[in-house]
């Protein structure tokens, strides 16, 4: 953690933002937590602030009163519907840049809000840098690892993933057997892993007979900074329930929340969880 003294943390939803939290905290470095209304709990944070999601300026001035030059965003925050927003003056001078990005994807609507913080003078800096014991590692992470087959499907479920990330479109993808059987958009890892679990079991595995791979990758141009892919021990609970093999991440381009938790639950779930490296474009 360098090139700066004292961060503020944006939060959203699940377990990412508390463990950055935890570690910044560690490291007496942790000036604020803004917990976004709506997504984040303010009470899981000591000292939080809870703002909307249109109050750019608030949290401009929370910021800088907290002595803050840096900032992280960490956790689910799912695109809002822009007319309902009540922006504070802040906020109405970034809305318009952000409407007429999102129009273009989700990966320009976040370059938007990120040069929104260092046109304010703060450094923004990515959950693994605060966190870097989180950052994705080569090889297995628990007991198993794929075979020659279940390795092609990780493989080309990776290489489908960067072809839907390269039209913005999400992270992750689900390949049996060579076949495609999802591709992830708005609705998240959770929900598309539900679909595959409600397809007949002749395309997909079964827990008694485990077949293909989940993976996730960051989007070809993505901002590094701010939404990597994460997988954790609900992601592993889905992949299990859909009947698959495995999941593969890129090593060094995904989070994972809780090593040991997911090396568990992948040991008594019977299916793999691997680092691979990838060529990123």
């Amino acid at each position: 953690m360098s090139g700066w003294r004292r961060l503020g943390l944006i939060a959203g939803g699940g377990d990412l933002p508390a463990r950055v939290a935890e570690a910044c905290a560690a490291e007496g470095r942790l000036g604020l937590v803004v917990a976004l209304k709506g997504f984040a709990d303010p009470t899981r944070y000591d000292g939080a602030i809870e703002r909307g999601l249109g109050q750019f300026g608030k949290v401009i001035e929370d910021l800088r009163a907290a002595g803050c030059d840096a900032v992280c965003f960490a956790g689910i925050v799912t695109r809002p519907d822009f007319r309902t927003l009540v922006p504070d003056w802040g906020g109405a001078k970034l809305l318009p840049k952000a409407v007429a990005a999102a129009v273009k994807g989700d990966d320009a609507l976040l370059r938007v809000i990120v040069g929104g913080f260092e046109d304010a003078g703060f450094h923004v800096v990515g959950a693994q840098e605060v966190c870097e014991g989180l950052l994705a590692a080569a090889g297995p992470v628990g007991a198993l690892s794929p075979d020659d087959a279940q390795l092609a499907d990780a493989r080309k479920a990776l290489e489908i993933a960067a072809a839907t990330g390269a039209l913005d479109i999400g992270q992750g993808a689900v390949v049996c057997e060579g076949l495609v059987l999802a591709v992830e958009a708005q609705e998240g890892t959770d929900l598309m892993l539900a679909r595959v679990a409600a397809l007949p079991e002749a395309l997909r595995g079964t827990p008694q007979a485990r077949r293909g791979a989940l993976a996730k990758r960051p989007k070809p141009q993505q901002e590094r900074r701010i939404d990597l892919p994460v997988i954790g021990v609900s992601t592993v609970q889905g992949a299990a329930k859909a009947g698959l093999a495995g999941i593969a991440v890129p090593a060094g381009g995904a989070l994972i929340l809780g090593r040991e938790a997911v090396a568990e639950a992948a040991d008594a779930a019977g299916l793999y969880v691997i680092g691979l490296p990838v060529e990123e474009g």
